[in-house]
């Protein structure tokens, strides 16, 4: 019964509504229904409208009292000091590609006790170029990307190529002996995906319990879909971060999945225990 009556509201929307007088409207009413969804263009800033505060206030309290964290792309420390406020003893880990981040980010580690890693995250250990905005200033901007064409393009800015050490994570937690990541967050403009390529082994023996990342436009540069994080994730439920909770995504649906807009995804593991409405 609910289900006709949601087809005929739509019949009877389109019929009245899909008009040339009504693009306008339709389309401020399409914005605001993303932005209602968690999806954005011009980017919240602060961790507050992003949700990421609400969010790892609420995880934290799964977590014992010396969690390991990953912050893949961490630039100069901001997530990774959040983490540090709701969790005092974490053994976290901020990898930074950018020289001219790193710096900055290396000072921050020694104040709240963490451990910097000046390189990326990739799916091999190799040297890559990392593009930055060239108007940046000495500690970089929070946009410097593999893809070249994110800054040339999506910023249109005039880039500066920067070289940066690239490893991939399976290795490092072999090295280090990690036995279990409790967060594992990603924020690497587009290049999501071949972190967690990286991660192959880590994910399939069931080591990370929490995964947050960005999902943007940026993936259109990267040719990455969000198809693809569920197909290399399937034991992990997905969420979209609204600024107070997260908003279950379900099963993949194209239509409602893949939206090249700004937005963070919380995978998490269904048999990790962890719960957060």
């Amino acid at each position: 019964m609910k289900h006709d009556l949601f087809r005929l509201s739509m019949r009877l929307y389109k019929a009245f509504f899909a008009k040339k007088i009504f693009y306008r409207l339709n389309k401020f009413l399409f914005n605001l229904s993303l932005r209602g969804i968690g999806v954005s263009f011009d980017g919240d800033t602060g961790f507050v409208a992003t949700g990421e505060d609400n969010f790892l206030r609420k995880v934290s309290a799964f977590w014992g009292t010396s969690p390991v964290v990953f912050d893949i792309g961490a630039h100069i420390g901001e997530y990774s000091n959040m983490v540090m406020k709701y969790s005092p003893h974490a053994l976290l880990y901020a990898f930074e590609p950018s020289p001219r981040t790193y710096t900055h980010l290396e000072k921050q580690a020694s104040k709240h006790g963490y451990r910097a890693i000046n390189a990326g995250c990739d799916d091999q250990t190799r040297v890559a170029t990392l593009y930055d905005v060239e108007s940046a200033d000495e500690q970089g901007s929070l946009v410097a990307s593999i893809y070249p064409e994110a800054i040339t393009v999506f910023w249109q800015s005039k880039p500066v190529a920067l070289t940066a050490s690239m490893i991939k994570l399976d290795d490092f937690i072999r090295e280090q002996r990690i036995t279990s990541i409790q967060l594992l967050k990603i924020d690497t403009e587009g290049h999501e995906l071949k972190v967690l390529d990286g991660l192959e082994a880590s994910i399939r023996e069931n080591m990370i319990d929490v995964i947050q990342f960005e999902f943007t436009v940026l993936n259109v540069f990267s040719r990455s879909f969000c198809r693809d994080f569920f197909v290399r994730l399937p034991q992990y439920d997905f969420y979209r971060m609204l600024p107070y909770d997260l908003a279950p995504m379900g099963h993949y649906s194209p239509i409602f999945c893949e939206i090249f807009g700004y937005q963070n995804i919380v995978a998490i593991r269904k048999e990790c225990g962890v719960r957060i409405s």
